[in-house]
């Protein structure tokens, strides 16, 4: 099957619970083109398949896109930590009828367990990683050490919700920050990329640090609307700003 086009993988994605707006599937899409024939992708966290779609959609019919979510009813989406045991099954059956409906379901290797669990499903070096799992500090840590130490030179890491939930964000600060190869490129609002070039030596690590702390003021915005929206003040704010707020990504 063919690599299909941005706008037709945004037709395919409509209605496709999940949180990418239309400028990350636009980068998530443009990095999984990138891939080389026959190269890996890796996605950590699927929900109801929207990202899945848009990495299976783009890229070639050689190469192979490895889904990896437990489906287990834990971290699904903003303040959906647990207790959603009842919705896991039905988030499964959701995420393989909506890669069915796209015709991406034979580009798609589902690894139903969780991300720390699975590093022995995947083989070989990964050309491009998609981490949206679990948002807390250690999992996420665990997401971006573990895995991030899987992706080929030159590679892709995109992370969402990187300077907008405050685990990812710590653990890109321990993880990434002051690190000697991933360099950061840039991000659609939430959603991060880094890519696997980063050069030795101290000029480029600290333009990388500066980069990356430049996104902070960013984040202290985002950090304070989610305490105004959980403390019910959205009517606050959609007065001061004139605009109805929504859950930062």
């Amino acid at each position: 099957m063919r690599r299909r086009s941005l706008d037709e993988v945004l037709a395919l994605v409509d209605g496709v619970d999940g949180w990418l707006s239309v400028d990350q599937v636009a980068r998530l899409y443009g990095a999984a083109a990138a891939v080389t024939p026959g190269g890996q992708v890796v996605e950590i966290g699927s929900f109801r398949g929207r990202s899945t779609i848009v990495l299976a959609a783009a890229v070639d019919e050689e190469t192979t896109v490895v889904a990896i979510d437990p489906h287990a009813g834990n971290d699904r989406g903003p303040q959906e930590i647990s207790g959603y045991t009842h919705e896991a099954q039905s988030d499964h059956e959701i995420f393989t009828a909506n890669l069915a409906t796209a015709a991406v379901a034979d580009r798609v290797r589902h690894v139903r367990e969780f991300s720390d669990r699975a590093v022995d499903a995947v083989s070989g070096e990964i050309a491009l990683l998609f981490i949206d799992g679990a948002h807390r500090f250690a999992p996420a840590r665990s997401d971006i050490r573990t895995w991030g130490s899987c992706v080929a030179g030159g590679g892709e890491m995109l992370i969402h919700d990187s300077f907008s939930s405050v685990g990812v964000t710590a653990a890109i600060c321990r993880e990434l920050l002051f690190g000697s190869r991933f360099r950061y490129v840039g991000r659609s609002r939430s959603l991060a990329e880094y890519r696997a070039d980063l050069e030795a030596g101290w000029r480029s690590r600290s333009g990388n640090v500066g980069r990356q702390l430049a996104q902070l003021p960013w984040f202290a915005k985002n950090v304070a609307l989610k305490m105004l929206l959980t403390a019910h003040l959205g009517g606050l704010v959609q007065r001061v700003t004139g605009r109805k707020p929504e859950w930062p990504y």
